[in-house]
């Protein structure tokens, strides 16, 4: 069976990088699950309307090797104050699972605990608790942040090379023909 990625989907998500991760990870081979805080199309901040895969909900009880976490306000808020989301970010942590989020949504990460004591970037001025290293891209053991919309790809190119290798990230890259 194949690695599979939950992206949690709230209203008001960063559209770019929803997407982005979304595409990238898929063009790699990963199963990606887009859950929807709630039941229905979930709209961005940018007002792209994404129909997700699940609701939270269904996909609580199914194992994952990586949760990623769109920014975006009020979307990243909205993940951070959900329990289930929280809940999920503990256990797969505890695990030994990845846990990733970018732009804002570490904050999620931070409220879940797992950034404590960890080197982590995000959004400027969004995110305490952790070492915040203002990189593009930041990986401590296994938690994977990053920066904010710009870095969305290169964001999604590392969350692929941890999962599949380099070789899988190159060849992604490649076709970007970036």
């Amino acid at each position: 069976m194949g690695k599979r990625v939950l992206i949690p989907l709230a209203e008001g998500f960063e559209d770019l990088e929803a997407v982005t991760v979304i595409d990238l990870l898929r063009r790699a081979g990963l199963e990606v699950v887009t859950a929807g805080l709630e039941v229905g199309p979930v709209k961005g901040s940018r007002q792209t309307m994404i129909a997700p895969d699940a609701t939270l909900d269904n996909v609580l009880s199914q194992d994952f090797d990586m949760i990623v976490l769109p920014g975006g306000m009020p979307g990243s808020q909205h993940l951070a104050d959900d329990e289930r989301v929280a809940g999920l970010v503990k256990k797969m942590a505890e695990a030994g699972k990845f846990t990733c989020a970018i732009c804002a949504a570490p904050m999620a990460l931070a409220r879940a605990g797992v950034l404590q004591g960890k080197r982590a970037t995000g959004y400027p001025g969004v995110i305490e608790g952790a070492n915040i290293t203002g990189e593009a891209v930041e990986r401590d053991g296994n938690v994977i942040t990053g920066r904010g919309p710009g870095t969305a790809m290169d964001f999604a190119l590392t969350l692929i090379e941890v999962l599949e290798g380099k070789e899988k990230r190159d060849e992604v890259e490649k076709a970007l023909v970036r």
